[in-house]
């Protein structure tokens, strides 16, 4: 099995309740095709960089997961075929980027800068 990571928006009208809904149904896919989701992030509504279907903002949620290529294929159809899915896209993470981001997440967080 192979890690992944997904960033979809959702549509911006939607209330807290109904993002978490949809983020349960979207791993719900993967884990009905045999994966495991590693976790989930809610980032928020933020403003989208063009508009997308007359839409100026949307709900940002990055999701990682462990399974089979077919599985995230699957995903990728799914989440095309559902209405309130402004955009998504899964990358695979290799060695390299499982790496950096485990280096990253080592690294000391940074002091504020005073002023």
């Amino acid at each position: 099995m192979n890690e992944y990571e997904v960033t979809y928006i959702l549509r911006p009208n939607l209330e807290e309740a109904d993002v978490d809904a949809r983020a349960t149904a979207i791993a719900e896919i993967i884990k009905g095709q045999g994966g495991e989701v590693l976790g989930y992030e809610k980032l928020g509504k933020k403003r989208l960089a063009y508009e997308i279907a007359d839409l100026r903002e949307g709900n940002y949620v990055v999701m990682r997961f462990r399974s089979t290529g077919v599985a995230s294929k699957e995903l990728e159809r799914q989440m095309k075929l559902h209405e309130d899915v402004l955009r998504a896209l899964v990358i695979h993470l290799d060695k390299h980027a499982l790496a950096a981001m485990e280096q990253a997440a080592l690294a000391p967080q940074a002091a504020p800068a005073q002023v």
